[in-house]
């Protein structure tokens, strides 16, 4: 499925994706696809997002994972209540994949945890499977 949302201690992570024809190339084996994050602090603490860890999966099984500080250049901080969404980009050797991962984040006493980001699909909507 092309979403996907997991909680943890308090922190929504809802993701969707979609197929982006106009940087894709399937002739040449490169499918590209877009992805909008949604990360909702809804417990009691300030946290800061500080790093991510991607697993991305293609249609043949080839694993990629992707670590970093951030997401899209920033490392938010998220009060009771407050929102952050971004979205970025993932290109496939395949038609098909899928992602998941965790990001890293912070409390404000300085405690870190890893925030679930569950399984979604990345699907060009043309394909059989």
């Amino acid at each position: 499925m092309p979403t996907s949302e997991a909680v943890t201690q308090g922190i929504r992570v809802e993701v969707e994706s979609r197929y982006a024809p106009e940087h894709s190339q399937p002739f040449q084996q490169h499918w590209f696809f877009y992805y909008t994050v949604r990360i909702t602090n809804e417990g009691t603490d300030t946290v800061q997002l500080v790093s991510r860890h991607w697993i991305i999966t293609d249609a043949t099984g080839h694993v990629e994972e992707v670590r970093g500080p951030g997401v899209v250049g920033q490392q938010p901080v998220l009060s009771p209540g407050d929102s952050f969404e971004y979205t970025s980009g993932c290109p496939l050797p395949t038609p098909s994949g899928t992602m998941h991962g965790t990001y890293q984040m912070v409390s404000e006493n300085g405690d870190g945890f890893d925030v679930e980001i569950a399984p979604f699909t990345l699907e060009e909507p043309y394909t059989v499977h």
